[in-house]
């Protein structure tokens, strides 16, 4: 039988509601096959505090660096030269969480935009791959690779939409990562054929923890964890109709493969 091994590529490991259990969070994580996690940064504070928390265990931890959408307000010239600056640390394999994001509006469009470009600038100058985030701002945050050659891998986290924007990404060469969100049998259900049907070759799964619990598990309280992640992979064997041991290691391996691990 195959070994299960699962790379969360998308854990929110420096939020408040982690700071008391941490530890006990990261040894759930690997008695339930977690190898490893990247841990998603959304600021530049963020990602000090991920980087202390990976050199802890940097066999275990990569992260990523840079700023969230939601933040993009307070983004100026000087951040440029910060995120360089900790992206030169051999944990950082991502600049981002980047991207837009148009539902919520915490920051202006144009300052959303601004703070995203510069990021890919970014991730193309240093040779790093991008974290990207995008909640409807389709159409503006595909513009935005206009006239881009795209050199580093992305990858599209959190995947939400239908199947005209999954094919949309992969024909840009953009990777996809899937979520608890698709164990949602409200909210994933229009998903269901897409996942059935789609390639698997540049697929991920994260947990995005704390958010998005999976909404199969009965579990008291919202928090989501990395040692969760194989609810992700149970409904894509599931809808592909595989094993959990195939579909976990191909996600496992398209994963070190993105992160060139």
């Amino acid at each position: 039988m195959k070994e299960i091994s699962y790379f969360d590529i998308g854990a929110n490991l420096t939020h408040e509601s982690f700071k008391k259990d941490l530890d006990m969070v990261i040894k759930e994580a690997k008695l339930n096959k977690v190898k490893k996690i990247c841990i998603t940064s959304t600021t530049i504070e963020d990602t000090k505090i991920s980087l202390k928390i990976s050199e802890k265990e940097q066999d275990f931890f990569i992260t990523t660096c840079g700023i969230h959408p939601h933040y993009a307000d307070t983004f100026k010239e000087s951040n440029i030269k910060e995120i360089k600056q900790l992206s030169e640390h051999t944990s950082v394999k991502a600049i981002g969480e980047t991207g837009l994001d148009f539902n919520r509006n915490f920051s202006k469009k144009e300052n959303q935009i601004l703070c995203f470009k510069s990021q890919i600038e970014i991730a193309q100058e240093l040779n790093l791959n991008l974290f990207l985030h995008q909640r409807d701002a389709h159409k503006d945050f595909m513009n935005c690779f206009n006239n881009v050659d795209l050199k580093v891998n992305a990858v599209v986290h959190c995947f939400t939409e239908d199947k005209e924007k999954f094919y949309e990404y992969l024909d840009r060469g953009f990777w996809i990562g899937f979520t608890g969100w698709i164990c949602d049998p409200v909210r994933g259900k229009h998903m269901i054929d897409l996942i059935s049907n789609m390639p698997l070759d540049r697929i991920m799964i994260e947990t995005d923890s704390p958010y998005l619990m999976p909404k199969n598990l009965k579990i008291k309280g919202r928090r989501n964890e990395p040692k969760f992640i194989v609810e992700v992979a149970k409904r894509i064997a599931s809808l592909q109709n595989k094993s959990l041991e195939d579909i976990s290691q191909i996600f496992f391996e398209n994963s070190l493969k993105f992160f060139d691990l």
